[in-house]
């Protein structure tokens, strides 16, 4: 597979290989523009990866529509720790009629990327400020959470919002596949790593949940039929 590693590469791929229209990407060189601005005020993400935006956070999170082994569903998509909105955001950016929650428990944060919907035009994505732990049970048909928590807990907390259909999708950097490997037996899952586009090191793990271990479970079984 070969690895997107300039800004010109980015762009290319994101028209060429996912098919993103010329508003996709006047979005996107906004929201680029935007999170440069306010990373002076707050710090959103690493100050050294600005240069290289386009590949270390557009794609690194726009790849997730691509993941080869899976269809991504149509319907509500839930963004757990979305930080400065990677991966949320741009996946709003790129499906605008996509419902997307994005979820972060740093007011400032969500105070921003309230901001850059707006400004986005993106009128289907709610932005959150609360814990995981606090959020009201909700089923949806995506998951997504980049860098947000070791797997096992980051199950624990939010296997209530999926369903035996919810496809997750969950960028892990270069620990996917060991923590995929130390998910205990109990939770069971179609679970697979699909290979970083932006990073060489680094996974992506994907598929679905089919149930939790016991002394976890709310219910016998996780429920059918995500939310639109």
């Amino acid at each position: 597979m070969t690895v997107i590693d300039t800004e010109g590469e980015a762009r290319r791929w994101l028209r060429d290989e996912l098919g993103a229209d010329a508003e996709a990407m006047k979005r996107l060189e906004t929201l680029v523009a935007l999170l440069v601005e306010e990373n002076e005020r707050q710090n959103l993400v690493a100050r050294g990866t600005l240069s290289h935006a386009w590949q270390r956070h557009i794609v690194d999170s726009a790849q997730l529509l691509s993941v080869p082994r899976e269809t991504v569903p149509d319907g509500s998509w839930l963004d757990l720790g979305t930080g400065a909105g990677f991966p949320g955001l741009v996946i709003a950016a790129l499906q605008p009629s996509r419902r997307i929650t994005l979820v972060d428990s740093r007011r400032l944060r969500t105070v921003w990327l309230m901001r850059v919907a707006e400004t986005l035009g993106l009128s289907q994505v709610e932005v959150v400020l609360s814990r995981v732990e606090d959020l009201p049970d909700h089923r949806y048909a995506v998951i997504s959470a980049r860098a947000f928590a070791p797997l096992e807990r980051l199950l624990a907390l939010s296997a209530r919002f999926s369903t035996s259909d919810t496809l997750w999708l969950l960028p892990k950097g270069a620990k996917a596949r060991h923590e995929l490997e130390e998910l205990p037996q109990g939770w069971r899952n179609l679970f697979h790593v699909e290979q970083s586009l932006t990073d060489p090191g680094a996974g992506v793990i994907a598929g679905k949940l089919l149930s939790m271990p016991t002394a976890k479970r709310s219910t016998s079984k996780l429920p059918k039929g995500p939310h639109p």
